[in-house]
């Protein structure tokens, strides 16, 4: 599972060939979220409120970004980084 981005303590991760819709995964501690592209939503899990709102965050100043890995991972290609929350 490639690290797309870490930041906050929060690691950010993509599976190569995982299920629809398209997600990442985000881990914070103890706890993971697996977080839709489109919409932020949470699929599963949770995290604290502020790393989820930290992740919120990020999702949207890097949407096109996470799309193309999406994309990407589904191939399954390498996937690109992607610039940490600042």
């Amino acid at each position: 599972m490639p690290r797309l981005s870490e930041f906050y303590g929060i690691a950010i991760y993509m599976y190569f060939a995982d299920h629809n819709p398209p997600h990442f995964h985000a881990i914070y501690a103890e706890h993971e979220a697996l977080v839709r592209i489109d919409d932020g939503s949470m699929i599963r899990g949770s995290l604290p409120r502020t790393a989820a709102r930290l992740v919120e965050q990020w999702r949207t100043l890097h949407l096109d970004e996470l799309a193309a890995n999406w994309t990407l991972a589904q191939e399954p290609a390498a996937l690109s980084g992607i610039d940490p929350l600042q």
